[in-house]
């Protein structure tokens, strides 16, 4: 896979956060090593350790702390997902089969297990008391923000409930990375700050994308559903937008008033609305918005190579495509 421009500067410390990766299930069963390799091996372009990486170079933070806080963050993600996926029942990845399509929902929560602990260990690793605090805060934000989605998210149109929905599944994690990176480096509290406050938009806008793309990707692609939030009850940005400007719409209606579960055709009808109507350009406005004020964020930054290549990050969060 061809690196992309945001990784320039550290493709050396991404190797070897690569390696500490693929080194943390040594000592565990072998059937835990194939997963972990599995896991790690079925692609991605490691979002969330190129930009702790870049903060923290940018920042000077010290290279060993920075390149475990980095393998921390990103084996917290990998263990994320092997929860996530069982819970929603996907049985692709990036087109790969997921864990649990291969093995026991008890084994594979096992496995997640495992993972949280090694990240934690990770983290641990880095000696800095106040970024495990805010390492153990995150994962518990993480959690308790799946189970309010599972529990109370169900047919809820409110902004507010969304963005406490998106914060805790996607911002929460890339907001810690960039304020832990620099925690860890020399510099004033207000540079901590700074750069949590360019994580929150960056995290905030990344979901927001990955919103519009579950309406606007192809199955093919996505190994799953065109729309499967929407399928499964869970209001997006794009649905928010589109109940502003349609709130007549008898399918969004039946949806949000409904006792009974949705009726499959009727979401299905109603994906097919939305991507017809503005409210993809709506929402994919407001997550530009966000990664504009995060690359205000960046302005105070000393310039450097590390700057540049956040910016470009910031950039192609909102320009990707799947």
């Amino acid at each position: 896979m061809i690196a992309p421009p945001f990784s320039t500067p550290i493709q050396s410390e991404l190797q070897e956060v690569e390696a500490l990766l693929h080194c943390q299930a040594y000592d565990a069963h072998p059937d835990l090593c194939a997963a972990l390799d599995h896991l790690l091996s079925s692609g991605g372009k490691r979002i969330r350790p190129t930009l702790g990486l870049l903060c923290g170079k940018m920042l000077g933070a010290p290279h060993d702390r920075l390149i475990t806080l980095a393998a921390a963050v990103e084996l917290l993600h990998t263990a994320t997902l092997v929860h996530d996926d069982l819970i929603d029942g996907a049985l692709l990845r990036r087109g790969i089969p997921t864990l649990n399509a291969q093995w026991s929902p008890p084994a594979t929560v096992l496995t997640g297990d495992f993972l949280f602990a090694r990240a934690a260990k990770l983290a641990a690793e880095t000696n800095h008391l106040a970024l495990m605090k805010l390492f153990a805060d995150t994962l518990a934000t993480i959690v308790n923000g799946e189970l309010t989605q599972l529990f109370q998210a169900r047919g809820l149109a409110s902004r507010e409930n969304y963005y406490q929905r998106i914060y805790a599944k996607t911002a929460s994690l890339i907001e810690m990375t960039a304020r832990a990176a620099a925690m860890i480096s020399p510099v004033e509290e207000t540079v901590v700050e700074t750069m949590r406050q360019f994580g929150y938009e960056v995290g905030m806008a990344f979901q927001m994308v990955d919103d519009v793309l579950d309406f606007t990707g192809e199955q093919a692609e996505v190994g799953k559903p065109v729309g499967s939030d929407l399928l499964q009850g869970l209001i997006t940005l794009p649905t928010l937008y589109y109940l502003e400007s349609h709130p007549e719409d008898p399918d969004l209606k039946m949806l949000l008033e409904g006792d009974d579960p949705p009726d499959r055709m009727q979401m299905e009808r109603l994906v097919q609305s939305i991507r017809a109507s503005r409210a993809i350009a709506q929402a994919l406005d407001e997550a530009r918005q966000s990664i504009e004020r995060a690359l205000t964020c960046l302005e105070t930054m000393p310039a450097s190579a590390e700057r540049e290549a956040l910016q470009v990050l910031a950039r192609y969060i909102v320009d990707r495509k799947l």
